[in-house]
């Protein structure tokens, strides 16, 4: 998508946008390329007669599987208001599970994000809503020092209700003086997307997570883009 196809979408409104909300899985985050080299890791001994480039795409492909599956649950969980019980179990088996691997194996970055965020600071407030819970959330965005280009950090334990609820959305944009309506969600999964929309903000759906295009159309993203870089294009 080039610039301006972007400027141009008539669902987004660019001048409207006073704030920027970010999820951190598969938007901040690569989390799929972490998924992808551990997993790597893991079948190598099964493979062993072939490539690592072959192991690698073996991985992939099984990673790219299981996204629109494990999205579709998570939906399934949030209609039947089953998904913060299951965002909690996650977040205390992720904390046993990553507790002594080294930080480099446990955080990597999506290319590109420290820069977009080294221009929007200053020029808009930026606030952080992750489904995460609160210490590893910190830790990733400590790990790279990002902690001093957001005002808040939101997670799963901030509110009653976490994602897709609008919860979130709402108590970041008031912590950054701002109504819901002035802010857009910028994340990769309809969670993302329906947290924002009933909330009254604006959506950015990235494609660099674990969110398909079709998927986050559905969902009504206002924009979509193919990485969370791109976004800088908005406002330049």
């Amino acid at each position: 998508m080039n610039r301006n196809e972007i400027n141009l979408n008539p669902l987004f409104n660019v001048s409207q946008v006073k704030g920027l909300l970010f999820d951190v899985d598969g938007t901040l985050s690569d989390t799929d390329d972490r998924m992808i080299a551990r997993l790597s890791r893991w079948i190598k001994p099964f493979f062993w007669m072939r490539k690592g480039d072959k192991i690698e795409h073996i991985a992939r492909s099984i990673v790219m599987a299981m996204e629109t599956p494990a999205n579709f649950f998570y939906h399934l969980a949030d209609r039947v208001h089953l998904d913060n019980f299951l965002s909690k179990v996650y977040n205390r088996f992720s904390h046993t599970r990553h507790e002594k691997d080294p930080a480099e194996d446990r955080f990597w970055i999506i290319p590109g994000v420290k820069t977009m965020l080294d221009y929007f600071h200053r020029r808009l407030p930026m606030a952080v809503v992750s489904a995460r819970d609160e210490r590893s959330t910190r830790l990733f965005l400590e790990h790279f020092d990002l902690m001093h280009y957001f005002d808040v950090i939101v997670t799963s334990q901030t509110c009653i209700h976490t994602k897709p609820f609008p919860d979130p959305v709402i108590y970041a944009a008031w912590q950054i003086g701002l109504h819901p309506e002035d802010c857009v969600m910028i994340g990769d999964t309809i969670v993302d997307m329906k947290a924002g929309q009933s909330a009254g903000a604006q959506t950015i759906g990235v494609l660099c997570g674990f969110g398909s295009r079709k998927e986050l159309e559905r969902a009504g993203a206002n924009l979509i883009v193919e990485s969370t870089p791109d976004i800088q294009e908005l406002f330049q």
